[in-house]
């Protein structure tokens, strides 16, 4: 499993699986604006040419916000994610981060065990975070 960076021509296949994993998806507009600011750095896995996981972060000084992870439903819980999260880690660190922190829905258990195994642990709770209402736990995980 070998991840890539994104390029523009990915952006159609993001926004595909934005959809079908989120109630509140990123638009193609959104997706295309953060690629192509100078503190974005995206990766992804493809299956014959198909994306189906991606994750990006935003880097700035010291720190860093890892603001998409995603796996196409049906190549989730083979270690796709765990890849991801993984290549995110690594770019962080060559870039020089000492911290990493993210959001995740409080109903998505699935993506807190992940960060948790990661190596994440909760800080603290925004209350009605998202456009649903719904709180989000922010984690953060600290890099060597």
């Amino acid at each position: 499993m070998n991840g890539r960076g994104w390029t523009m021509n990915d952006l159609d296949g993001i926004a595909e699986i934005e959809r079908e994993c989120f109630s509140d998806p990123w638009t193609r507009r959104m997706l295309a604006d953060s690629f192509l600011s100078e503190r974005f750095e995206g990766v992804l896995l493809e299956e014959d040419g198909r994306v189906v996981a991606y994750g990006g972060e935003s880097i700035v000084f010291d720190e860093a916000e890892i603001q998409l992870v995603a796996v196409s439903e049906m190549y989730r819980r083979c270690g796709r994610g765990r890849k991801i999260l993984d290549d995110l880690l690594e770019i962080a660190r060559a870039h020089g981060v000492k911290r990493v922190f993210l959001e995740v829905r409080v109903s998505n258990a699935s993506a807190q065990l992940l960060y948790l195994k990661g190596g994440f642990r909760g800080l603290y709770c925004r209350t009605r975070y998202y456009p649903d209402g719904e709180d989000a736990i922010v984690m953060m995980r600290e890099l060597d």
